[in-house]
């Protein structure tokens, strides 16, 4: 739901829906936000869930000054954000939900903060409910360094892979500050020159990764000699709480942009048949095929962290080329006009180039990609020292 009004300065909001957009943005932003009746019409979990909660906490490590009031209830609560602070956290994030599902939050957030993250998160890695991590390091990185001038300091290294519903997995980030974020212009697609990819397991037989690995090359090789798939097999403490596999496949073209895909097996607590590694070998494959057909500059899972980012850069034009717009990406567009007051300019890729009278029968020619363009408000780290 979208904002429904104003309040004492707060941005009132209904529902749970696009609960990590609003935080992220008014974290940035320091507009305070009301969130009321949040799964009021759930009789068995009304309120915020445990994940929810944990989200909150997070933010709570990085800044300085946030205050969150939740109700008796948890059917409603206020975020009055502080200042990013940053610095050395540890955080045992819900095994709800991935560490995806807050590793990109400090992604989003991490350039901002006044001193850099060196955050070290706990619990599920990979799971089909959030983003990855490999899933992250691949798509989400590729397109921050577009935005920053350098990238040393940006790294992603996984201690222990940990899957659904035990968890188990460690990770370090870190994230460099800056002052501000450069414009970009990312107007055209280019080829697709390699596919790389890892294949893990965790406390099933390696031979579980391997067959994986097999499946999605066969499927690969028909489009592109040059795929190469590494395994990475964890054992004993390394290995997290629960068994499961998986392969995370990575597609990079020739100017550095990077469209991913991952596949998992099946949990205990789904209740159906185990999943075959072949089945999951050549679901990823597809997946990434699908998102290479979507074209663009990033692929569809990221298409709102490039947005933020141009919409916070320097007072100029950015240009980027994307694929069809996500459900979710056009909530965060509606979310950047309330919170920031910027609009992006939407036009068909094949008319923003002049090609609209080219080809009108080749679905290849960019009719189904999208060119966004707006002039960054030219937000600044002000807490960032200056050396």
């Amino acid at each position: 739901m979208t904002c429904v009004g104003k309040e004492n300065s707060y941005l009132i909001y209904r529902g749970s829906n696009f609960l990590k957009q609003r935080l992220i943005l008014a974290t940035l932003s320091g507009k305070p936000i009301e969130v009321r009746d949040i799964r009021i019409l759930d009789e068995e979990n009304p309120g915020l869930c445990e994940y929810e909660t944990s989200l909150l906490k997070l933010l709570d490590k990085i800044t300085n000054g946030t205050r969150v009031k939740v109700d008796r209830s948890g059917c409603s609560f206020t975020y009055q954000p502080g200042l990013l602070y940053g610095g050395t956290i540890q955080h045992d994030c819900c095994v709800e939900r991935g560490i995806g599902y807050y590793l990109d939050v400090l992604v989003a957030l991490g350039p901002f903060c006044k001193i850099p993250l060196n955050v070290t998160l706990t619990g599920v890695t990979n799971s089909p409910e959030s983003p990855s991590v490999d899933h992250i390091k691949a798509s989400a990185f590729s397109a921050l360094k577009r935005f920053l001038l350098v990238d040393e300091g940006l790294s992603l290294t996984v201690h222990k892979r940990g899957m659904m519903p035990g968890g188990g997995g460690e990770i370090h980030f870190t994230c460099p500050v800056r002052k501000t974020l450069k414009a970009i212009q990312c107007t055209k697609q280019t080829m697709v020159k390699r596919i790389r990819g890892t294949a893990y397991c965790c406390k099933v037989s390696p031979a579980m990764a391997n067959r994986a690995v097999e499946s999605a090359k066969g499927c690969m090789l028909n489009f592109l000699p040059d795929v190469y798939i590494n395994t990475d097999q964890h054992k004993g403490k390394r290995s997290g709480n629960s068994p499961g596999y998986g392969v995370n496949i990575v597609a990079e073209t020739t100017d550095g942009s990077r469209f991913s895909a991952e596949a998992t097996s099946k949990t205990l607590l789904v209740g159906e048949n185990p999943s075959i590694p072949e089945d999951v070998g050549k679901e990823a494959a597809l997946k990434l095929l699908d998102e290479i057909y979507r074209g663009g500059c990033v692929d569809s899972a990221f298409q709102w962290l490039v947005a933020l980012f141009m919409a916070l850069g320097q007072k100029d034009v950015s240009k980027c080329l994307i694929g069809p717009l996500s459900q979710y990406t056009i909530y965060f567009l509606q979310h950047l006009r309330e919170f920031f007051g910027i609009t992006f300019k939407l036009e068909n890729a094949a008319v923003a180039n002049g090609e609209e009278d080219e080809q009108d029968d080749d679905e290849m020619t960019g009719s189904n990609k999208v060119m966004m363009t707006c002039v960054g408000i030219g937000y600044s780290n002000y807490s960032k020292k200056v050396i």
